[in-house]
């Protein structure tokens, strides 16, 4: 595996952990994706950025396993496999928030957080349906920890409101919340910020970022505004209609004239 000696904001940038490799995914006789190769480093902000259509939500569908390219590879932690499962991905680190919320709304702060422990609980569902033994132990802890992360994420005054019952910038904190309950070391984050405000979209890049330098969480990213796209990331991957056209530093990108054409010279939300 290639040696890191890497520094972006400050911070060391490790080896490489995540590698696609020539990946091209069709549905029916669409391409969403053509031949699409980049690589992710330890502890890295990486975001892929592009327009409506470029194939960014498909790209990391295939890196958690939801959709199976026809060609390419995925090696993950020097793993090579053609296709990921998202059973696989999770039980390997992987953690994935969605473009469309996916909350349960009738649920509380803290009960849709808990959720995100599934996949690291020991305890089979009848131990953990009957809460006694090792089972109310397990859960007391993995509450604790839940807690932790609703402090981190700065969430207290909501933590026992239904989800539902919540303003849009606060359920994508507890999705975040959620999604940092299994305790990933890579984390998918599909427009972590679409439809929020000046302030929320402020919040939610200092979460992320909180995210980055104090669990050392490697973050791939989705995210339209240009702003938070280049004072966040360490690295970003242009894509346009299913094929990368950039590859670099965020200086290098926003410099790059085939990205300024396709993407960067036109208006964004």
């Amino acid at each position: 595996m290639e040696s890191a000696a890497q520094m972006s904001h400050g911070k060391k940038i490790g080896d490489i952990v995540l590698a696609v490799e020539n990946i091209s995914l069709s549905f029916g006789g669409v391409r969403a994706l053509s031949d699409i190769s980049f690589q992710v480093r330890e502890h890295q902000v990486l975001s892929i950025i592009g327009p409506n259509g470029a194939g960014k939500s498909s790209m990391l569908n295939v890196i958690n396993g939801f959709y199976h390219p026809q060609e390419g590879l995925i090696t993950y932690r020097g793993v090579t496999r053609k296709q990921m499962k998202p059973h696989e991905a999770a039980r390997q680190g992987i953690a994935r928030t969605f473009q469309n919320i996916a909350l349960f709304k009738g649920m509380s702060t803290l009960d849709n957080i808990m959720t995100g422990r599934n996949t690291i609980m020991k305890s089979g569902l009848l131990w953990q349906a009957l809460r006694i033994g090792p089972a109310l132990n397990e859960e007391l802890a993995h509450r604790e920890r839940v807690e932790q992360i609703i402090d981190f994420l700065e969430i207290e005054h909501i933590r026992k409101t239904p989800v539902g019952k919540l303003p849009y910038g606060l359920q994508k904190r507890v999705e975040l919340g959620r999604a940092l309950a299994a305790e990933p070391s890579m984390l998918l984050l599909d427009e972590p910020m679409a439809g929020m405000n000046i302030e929320e979209k402020q919040d939610m890049s200092r979460f992320i970022l909180d995210v980055n330098n104090e669990f050392g969480t490697t973050i791939v990213l989705i995210e339209h505004d240009m702003g938070v796209v280049m004072d966040i990331s360490d690295h970003v991957v242009v894509l346009d209609y299913g094929k990368k056209i950039g590859d670099g530093l965020p200086d290098e990108v926003r410099n790059n004239q085939d990205v300024i054409d396709a993407y960067l010279g036109v208006s964004h939300d």
